[in-house]
């Protein structure tokens, strides 16, 4: 889990840009932006912004003043799963796509410019887990991580870790560490020393209906009181709070079915 921490800087300058190949962003699509934004706001007290509209209608949300994630519609005539996807920052995002591609996966969307606000697109690595690439230019991407009511983690689900986390190391640079035991398939993925996402490998056990992907964690102050005010909203409970190496966190749904975690990081 990545530590409680942020790249805003003091005196209201912009915020640094995250380190290529960090996730630097996560992003919604849904068809009731009215009701997500209710929502969200009242489980993590974002407030909600107008943000660049080459997709269709988007929204920032921010949680103290800081961008920390994007909500937009889906257009009418696409089929497409409410999820949320997580953005890996990249200096050139038509090189990364060119590498996505090189490598076995695919571009779907883009790449395209966003306004001023940077540039994106959006593929698929070899098993078919969705990810997006941002390269910023005024939108940096999250400033906060870690604190309530802001992105802390992504963790990938997937068949087999090893042949993704090489996917991944090889198109953003990340360094796996295995995790070292015969009944867990586990992979962290670092980036200059420091955990910034993991692949899990469930093989035969991943849900048909699901398919290899992404799980964006969400930081809370309290995971039991957040899964109650979830079900109280609307929202689904997949997965009970336990506690874990990195924290006491559960699975949910939104009302639209995007699923996410809560965590409260133990330390």
């Amino acid at each position: 889990m990545t530590d409680a921490r942020g790249n805003a800087r003091p005196n209201g300058e912009a915020p640094a840009p995250h380190p290529p190949g960090t996730p630097c962003w996560v992003s919604l699509m849904v068809h009731g932006l009215e009701a997500t934004e209710k929502f969200y706001g009242a489980l993590f007290g974002w407030e909600f912004r107008p943000g660049p509209e080459q997709l269709g209608p988007y929204v920032r949300a921010l949680r103290d003043g800081h961008a920390v994630a994007g909500v937009g519609v889906l257009p009418p005539d696409r089929r497409l799963p409410i999820a949320w996807t997580p953005y890996f920052a990249s200096d050139d995002v038509n090189a990364t796509a060119d590498a996505v591609r090189s490598c076995g996966g695919t571009i779907g969307v883009g790449p395209l410019d966003a306004g001023d606000a940077g540039r994106l697109a959006i593929g698929s690595d070899p098993g078919g887990a969705v990810f997006g690439i941002w390269q910023p230019a005024t939108h940096t991407g999250h400033a906060l991580t870690g604190t309530p009511g802001t992105p802390a983690w992504n963790e990938l689900t997937t068949y087999e870790s090893a042949p993704v986390a090489k996917f991944y190391g090889t198109v953003f640079g990340h360094d796996g560490e295995r995790t070292v035991s015969a009944d867990l398939d586990h992979v962290t993925l670092h980036l200059d020393g420091r955990p910034v996402a993991a692949v899990h490998g469930l093989g035969r056990a991943l849900p048909r209906d699901r398919g290899p992907h992404w799980t964006t964690y969400f930081a809370v102050a309290d995971t039991d009181d957040a899964v109650e005010r979830v079900r109280h909203l609307g929202g689904r409970v997949l997965r009970p709070p336990r506690d874990g190496d990195r924290g006491r966190s559960a699975l949910v749904a939104d009302p639209e079915g995007a699923r996410f975690a809560v965590v409260k990081s133990p330390r």
